[in-house]
């Protein structure tokens, strides 16, 4: 018994090799789809997980150790309730902490703004002593400075700054110099923050009398969750909807913060599997067809004594070899991807999720095991179908020569493939499970599957009526007819190559038209939007920017402006669970509100003295705010109700915003300052005479103008920055499914040297030979591309139409872009049909006595 084991192992061994000799493109094509997915969902993985963790601990950082803290509804409230807070017996130090994030002035190439922690450097020396300023020696007093900062050394070496340098900030249109005093105690690598006095930055950015939150910190024994209700209760009481309290490391932030980018991230991890879809398949195609060709010799093993479970192990152990080798190199890789990414690019993902940290990727063996596994399942999976088919073939039957056909007739059943498609449809009607459209993502699956099962059928059906056709007409070429009825008499084998190119073109398809209508979506909701000539604002970045009444009205009287139009944002907090909402208070008549708006849906007429409010569609969906119905928002540091006249679609703000008057804005928070101006030119003047007209005031040079053609073409670039990765996923998936696609053609053909060999014994000339081929191929792939088309055009719909709205919580519509899906069509055809000649002239090198020598 001994000896038998080793013999079988040697046995499995040898065929194991010889087989990896024998075609090794193959093989290493299979691989390297298999490393490519998983890499890419594992650096996804990595990076978006450094990236979060390093994000939370930063955010957890700045509450030092507090306890309990005390934020409002709004961004600012009046500092009064801080001498309540901190007369409360319960606690020993209170803490208040006035945040901004304030637009950078004079610092060429410089984009975004610096986040300023405002503080009480004695009383925050007992919550969060690290974040503090460490002044020079003798200086101690720095700390109380009225024109100091300190930067912690991200923000150093991003502004270019060291210790006694200026520093010019912005507040109103007014620059605020400052001296650089010293570091910040204890920062986090990559953390771009700044302290400075709190009494300073309160005077210095014009928030008098106003905070950000308040660190509490308890007396000893104090228990944390009653003290957490019993203030809840007291502020809810005395202030109704405007202060929150909540535990610095509680769930809800963690929550909040997970929000910010998971719907991004599953999605990236989603595309990044299509690449180890594709290798599932090709795992397939690669063992179905060295079944096929070996299939004389497995039957000669079975005969020889070779058992039906033990052939059933080998070609699984095939299949194996490839997914361990794909999922090891892929692993590896995806820390290599990850690491580079971080290093270079830093973990905002491509779309500005964690901007201003420099996280360090730190492998997690859990997560590798996850993805090796399902690296090295989607290669069991792949051969499941083929090693099956090995070891159910009669010997009898399958060691005969030209059963090749038999072995792929299981693939021509239809109703596996009717019922995923049915399925498909049932689940992409399913509502989102966790705010994830995970049933849109378990319908596109099915349809691939079953559109690809429906391959076999669907060959021998369009062939045949092809051949059928031509046949008719009299006057088809011999080759033409020779070509068509192969196509129709070996479905099973056709399949195969046309799976490869359903595959790859339809995933191509249904990307690219995606990508393609949210592009030409964004843009057109631009154009609608932005109608004015020139738009202006006092700083890149930042929220201490604003324009007074003053300027306003000199804005509006310049000459040469039709109409100004004026705007102020503010982002608010409907739920502690979920990212804050904005609110977008504008210059807007009730009776057309969709002059400024992408309005969508029905629209309600307004009641007479309610406040109208038009919702986007993220309200819609995460709020469950309705057209027609009533919304409460904190505003002026009370509970406000707003009617919801409308939904529109805002695709700048994720979380959700919502519009409301001007006017009511001002009368509610009593703040005339607005962040946005939009001027219309008067008839026969020109944008740049407007913008001179601009520069021309006193407050002109610190003023940021653009036309609308400009926010056009930036927000378009950073659209595609934020699809690069998507982009690079989409070529990887295209990449591998044209190797796989030549492998195929490559493979059957190089099979067939017989069947030439016979060809050539009856007459057929080489040259006739390889154009049998090139209509194979062609025919192949052009059937391939139509359905591929079909097929990605219903895909694509449903990340239209199901996963995007339940991802991102906005709609788009529908455009093709027909250049890219013709391009793509046309390589793939030429692509076919060169891989066809280049195998045939191979095959038929031999002569035609050397390859029909078996059959003698």
């Amino acid at each position: 018994m001994p000896g038998l084991n080793l013999r079988l192992t040697t046995l499995s061994r040898w065929l194991l090799l010889g087989e990896w000799r024998a075609h090794p493109v193959r093989a290493l094509l299979a691989v390297a789809a298999i490393a490519v997915g998983v890499a890419m969902g594992f650096a996804i993985h990595l990076i978006n997980a450094a990236a979060f963790n390093e994000f939370s601990a930063a955010v957890k950082s700045l509450s030092g150790q507090a306890d309990v803290q005390v934020v409002g509804r709004e961004p600012l409230f009046d500092e009064a309730i801080y001498p309540v807070l901190a007369a409360n017996p319960q606690v020993v130090v209170a803490s208040p902490v006035l945040e901004l994030s304030a637009g950078i002035s004079g610092i060429s190439g410089t984009q975004g703004s610096l986040r300023i922690l405002g503080i009480d450097a004695f009383r925050a020396g007992f919550i969060s002593p690290d974040l503090t300023g460490a002044p020079q020696d003798g200086r101690m007093t720095d700390v109380l400075s009225d024109d100091g900062i300190f930067l912690s050394p991200a923000a150093q070496a991003w502004l270019g700054k060291r210790i006694g340098d200026a520093l010019v900030l912005r507040a109103g249109t007014a620059d605020v110099p400052l001296r650089v005093l010293g570091p910040v105690q204890r920062a986090r690598a990559g953390q771009r923050i700044a302290v400075m006095d709190i009494g300073a930055m309160q005077w210095r950015f014009q928030r008098t009398g106003q905070l950000s939150r308040v660190d509490l910190k308890l007396r000893d024994g104090v228990d944390r969750a009653a003290f957490l209700r019993t203030l809840t209760s007291q502020l809810e009481q005395a202030y109704p909807g405007r202060f929150a309290v909540r535990q610095p490391a509680d769930s809800d932030q963690e929550e909040r913060n997970a929000n910010l980018s998971r719907a991004y991230r599953v999605n990236l991890t989603v595309l990044a599997l299509v690449a180890l879809f594709t290798g599932a398949f090709l795992v397939f195609s690669t063992q179905a067809l060295s079944v096929m060709r070996r299939r004389s010799q497995f039957a000669l093993l079975r005969v020889l004594g070779l058992e039906r479970g033990q052939l059933l192990r080998q070609v699984l152990l095939e299949g194996a070899s490839l997914g361990v080798l794909g999922a090891l190199l892929g692993v590896a890789g995806g820390y290599a991807l990850a690491a580079a990414a971080l290093y270079f690019f830093g973990g905002d993902l491509g779309a500005g999720y964690f901007p201003g940290i420099r996280p360090q990727v730190q492998f997690t063996p859990v997560a590798a095991a996850v993805f090796f596994t399902l690296g090295l399942g989607v290669a069991l999976l792949g051969c499941l179908a083929p090693a099956l088919e090995a070891a159910r073939a009669r010997p009898a039957v399958a060691i005969k020569s030209g059963a090749d056909e038999a072995a792929l007739a299981r693939l021509g059943r239809v109703w596996p493939s009717i019922v995923c498609l049915v399925l498909a449809v049932g689940l992409a009607m399913a509502p989102p499970v966790f705010e994830l459209p995970l049933f849109g993502y378990l319908a596109i699956a099915l349809l691939l599957v079953g559109g690809i099962g429906l391959m076999p059928r669907l060959a021998a059906l369009a062939f045949r009526r092809m051949e059928m056709l031509v046949l008719r007409m009299h006057q088809g070429p011999p080759v033409l007819v020779l070509a068509l009825s192969r196509l129709a008499n070996a479905p099973g084998q056709a399949s195969i190559a046309l799976g490869g190119v359903l595959a790859s073109f339809s995933l191509m398809v249904a990307m690219g038209i995606m990508v393609s209508s949210f592009r030409v979506s964004v843009d057109e909701w631009m154009g609608h939007i932005l109608p004015a000539d020139l738009y202006i604002r006092t700083a890149a970045g930042g929220n201490t920017g604003f324009l007074s009444p003053q300027q306003q009205a000199a804005l509006a009287a310049l000459p040469g402006v039709a109409q100004a139009h004026f705007l102020r944002t503010r982002p608010v907090s409907l739920a502690p669970e979920r990212p804050n909402v904005v609110v977008i208070a504008r210059d807007i008549d009730a009776r057309d509100p969709g002059k400024l708006l992408f309005l969508v849906g029905e629209a309600a007429p307004v009641p007479p003295g309610a406040r109208p409010a038009w919702v986007s569609e993220a309200l819609l969906d995460l709020y469950g705010a309705r057209v027609g119905a009533s919304l409460r928002l904190p505003l002026g540091g009370g509970q406000a109700d707003f009617f919801v006249a409308g939904a529109w679609r805002d695709y700048a703000n994720q979380a959700g915003s919502v519009v409301i008057r001007l006017s009511d804005y001002r009368a509610l928070t009593g703040e005339a300052e607005v962040t946005d101006a939009a001027l219309f030119a008067a008839r026969g003047n020109s944008v740049e005479q407007l913008e001179q007209s601009v520069r021309a005031l006193p407050f002109g040079r610190a003023l940021q103008t653009m036309s609308a053609g400009q926010i056009r073409a930036m927000s378009l670039k950073i659209f595609d920055r934020s699809f690069a990765v998507t982009y690079l996923l989409e070529a990887i998936a295209i990449a591998i499914g044209l190797s796989g696609v030549a492998a195929s053609f490559s493979a059957q053909t190089l099979s067939r040297s017989k069947e030439f060999g016979m060809l050539r014994h009856v007459g057929v000339t080489r040259g006739q030979v390889l154009k049998i081929l090139a209509f194979e191929g062609g025919f192949l792939t052009l059937l391939g591309v139509a359905c591929g088309f079909v097929l990605g055009l219903v895909i694509s719909l449903i990340l239209v139409y199901v996963v995007n709205p339940q991802s991102f919580h906005w709609t788009m519509q529908l455009h093709l872009p027909w250049s890219l899906l013709g391009s793509v069509a046309a390589v793939l055809v030429a692509a076919s049909v060169a891989t066809a000649l280049v195998s045939g002239r191979y095959a038929l090198s031999g002569g035609p006595v050397r390859a029909v020598r078996e059959d003698w």
